[in-house]
């Protein structure tokens, strides 16, 4: 028998975007209902961007310590030790886990159910030992590890996102099927902490970012070790005893190339979370968006088909950020609660791969946004400035990469990417001035402390200028005004 609870908001999925929600709902006033049926914080704390983070933390710190030498520090290869590169990822997500605990959230009068959730009518759902009735409703499950159809894949072990931190003892030849940032950032991390690491993608690494910097990453990743394949074609897999040369599991690609490896990590894209929430019975549809099947569909003011139920974060199949969550969060608190029509913008969305260098991008990049100008000459103007003229990045050899922006020929910021040391720090510059629709003149003409890597931004806004300036008309105005004294 179920306990029947009404409440004014219920939340379904206790990731950044859910937690967000209902934090903000119950201290604002609402009753609020919170259903999760794994571990809270979702896969962000436990399975994604934490852990990654903390495990690329580690695998930058070793190679620092290799690269000491051009400062005069002379460090010998460092010893990984397993147990403590591990022991610090799952240290960081302890210490982060209090911040998203049931007992927290309690604690903000929110009632946490664990259980399945799953609709059985337009305005009801039922989870655990409950039956909730709610004036809105929040989705919010996220996405999970997308498994492509490969001949024989389910015979073989196998990671994904969701276990391959839970290993004891680093791989030592570590394949990865995928080539996007989940992909790249676990190349980088395991080869900087002393795998073998080959990268298998069907198309081109890195495929949503601005090309000239993916080449730029490309070769980096290359000089490190990590072998990267596109355009390859996986005909099946198998496993290989464990005591033949990187034994485990063996990648067979369409002309019979075999790669074999200790480990297999399976990165191929995301797919919404959807599976047993009755969404024909509550009215909400959803369609193919993405890699696979599944994402609900939501309008600007992240609403589905059932206006009383919303949706936010991946499970509308559209981007796969946490940060996107919290800011659809933001969206439908507004609606929800207070009755505004918000509406999301998705035209200044900023991402980071975190590899190091780092990349990252908001906005059109230069072929989006030439395409978006109709090609025309001129109608596009693209301004770069390398890491290799800023003083800081010399200073501590951090030369690789550049800031590149594009912008209309009357100075409208139409997009950057950032190949570079901190490009997620950089980037918010750039973001901060799409959503507020200034020109580049704002970023050229504030005042950036010196020495620092934020000068970069300075200098590409700059370039801007610099044909105008330096012009034969400009040197005439110049002599002329110089008759005056």
């Amino acid at each position: 028998m179920s306990d029947d609870l009404k409440v004014d908001l219920c939340v379904i999925g206790a990731g950044p975007g859910g937690l967000s929600v209902a934090a903000v709902a119950s201290q604002m006033g609402a009753s609020t209902a919170l259903i999760e049926k794994d571990k809270m914080g979702g896969d962000c704390l436990n399975t994604g961007c934490v852990p990654s983070k903390a495990l690329l933390a580690a695998a930058h710190a070793a190679e620092a310590a290799r690269r000491g030498g051009r400062f005069g520090v002379d460090v010998s290869d460092p010893a990984i030790d397993s147990s403590r590169v591990y022991g610090h990822v799952h240290g960081v997500i302890a210490h982060i886990a209090p911040n998203d605990s049931v007992e927290r959230f309690e604690g903000l009068g929110v009632k946490v159910i664990q259980g399945a959730a799953r609709f059985t009518g337009r305005r009801q759902v039922e989870a655990g030992d409950f039956r909730v009735t709610a004036r809105s409703f929040v989705i919010a499950t996220g996405s999970s590890p997308f498994i492509p159809p490969i001949q024989d894949l389910d015979g073989v072990p196998f990671h994904t996102n969701e276990t391959i931190f839970d290993l004891k003892v680093l791989p030592r030849r570590l394949i990865i099927i995928g080539g996007g940032p989940i992909g790249i950032e676990m190349a980088q991390a395991h080869r900087n902490l002393g795998a073998g690491v080959t990268v298998l993608e069907m198309f081109s690494i890195m495929p949503k970012d601005d090309p000239e910097l993916v080449e730029i990453l490309r070769n980096l990743l290359k000089a490190e070790g990590v072998d990267i394949r596109e355009g390859v074609k996986i005909s099946r897999v198998e496993k290989t005893p464990h005591d033949t040369p990187g034994g485990g599991v063996a990648v067979i690609l369409g002309d019979e190339t075999r790669i074999e490896g200790s480990h297999l990590l399976v990165a191929a894209g995301r797919r919404a979370n959807v599976n047993g929430l009755g969404l024909e019975k509550a009215g909400v549809a959803s369609s193919p968006k993405g890699v696979a099947p599944g994402g609900i569909e939501v309008d600007a003011r992240m609403r589905t088909a059932n206006k009383k139920i919303f949706a936010i974060g991946g499970v509308t199949g559209g981007y796969q950020f946490t940060h996107m969550a919290a800011y659809h969060a933001g969206i439908v608190i507004r609606n929800a609660l207070f009755k505004l029509p918000a509406k999301a913008d998705h035209s200044a969305v900023p991402w980071v791969t975190y590899t190091s260098p780092e990349l990252a991008h908001v906005g059109l990049n230069e072929e989006q946004a030439k395409k978006r100008h109709g090609g025309v000459r001129g109608a596009v103007r693209v301004l770069r400035w390398p890491f290799a003229e800023n003083d800081r990045a010399v200073a501590e050899g951090k030369t690789d990469g550049l800031v590149k922006a594009v912008v209309t020929p009357k100075g409208r910021i139409l997009g950057a990417s950032i190949l570079g040391a901190n490009a997620g720090d950089l980037i918010q510059t750039w973001t901060l001035a799409i959503s507020a629709k200034l020109k580049i003149s704002a970023v050229a003409s504030m005042i950036s402390p010196y020495p620092t890597l934020g000068e970069a931004n300075k200098r590409a806004a700059g370039s801007f200028y610099k044909e105008k300036l330096l012009s034969e008309g400009t040197r005439k105005l110049v002599r002329f005004l110089s008759r005056f004294g």
